[in-house]
């Protein structure tokens, strides 16, 4: 699971990504709850855009936000039985999120240490998600995301983060050529681009943080 990762800059948007850049700010270090940029397709009109999102799913039939802390990650094998994400994966609610990095525990020392997991040219690089639609009582919007993860026990990189007797997960990578593919994909299409990080391009390294930070717990993330 993730709890915690970095959104770039906001001028890097065009220069790595070639879109345009947010018209809103938002925090460069996200946790479940944070508003976040994440890139989605509308379906109506064809285009795709940047929206500010929340990190952590609002179900649309959620009476308020309060499901966001568990629902930060979806796990991919159950993302179209879970009904908290089952109408986002089959209404191809696809999701882009961009990012320098994120964080997981490592526990080798018998105490978790935060690690941060990068590219090793540090460039930015998207992951996958799906995101729901929430009205609010106020009757204002909110967009909100869940990040795909899948199985990572054998992975170079990501089968040594978690707890010994935790199953290990990984985050989805999209790469660059397939980013607007993953966006426009059908449930049965989306199932393609489950696959392991490439470990050659990523590399992981202790980065422990200034202050403890209480971590939620996902469902099934």
């Amino acid at each position: 699971m993730c709890t915690n990762f970095e959104s770039p800059q906001i001028e890097r948007f065009s220069v790595e990504f070639h879109w345009p850049i947010p018209t809103f700010a938002y925090r460069h270090e996200q946790y479940p709850g944070y508003m976040a940029p994440i890139r989605i397709l509308d379906h109506a009109s064809g285009d795709a855009e940047l929206r500010e999102a929340m990190f952590g799913l609002v179900p649309f039939w959620s009476k308020d936000i309060k499901a966001s802390r568990h629902t930060y990650n979806a796990r991919t094998e159950t993302v179209a039985s879970k009904p908290s994400y089952r109408e986002p994966w089959k209404n191809r609610r696809y999701a882009l999120v961009p990012m320098v990095r994120f964080y997981e525990p490592d526990h080798e020392t018998g105490k978790p240490v935060r690690w941060k997991i990068e590219r090793r040219d540090e460039c930015a690089f998207t992951v996958a998600a799906i995101w729901d639609y929430w009205k609010q009582p106020t009757g204002e919007g909110l967009h909100s995301f869940s990040m795909l993860t899948i199985n990572a026990d054998d992975h170079p990189v990501m089968g040594r983060f978690h707890a010994p007797s935790d199953e290990k997960r990984s985050l989805v990578i999209v790469p660059p050529e397939r980013r607007e593919a993953w966006l426009e994909a059908t449930p049965e299409e989306a199932k393609g681009f489950l696959v392991p990080m490439p470990a050659g391009e990523f590399i992981a390294s202790p980065s422990p943080r200034a202050t403890k930070v209480t971590e939620p717990k996902p469902d099934g993330g």
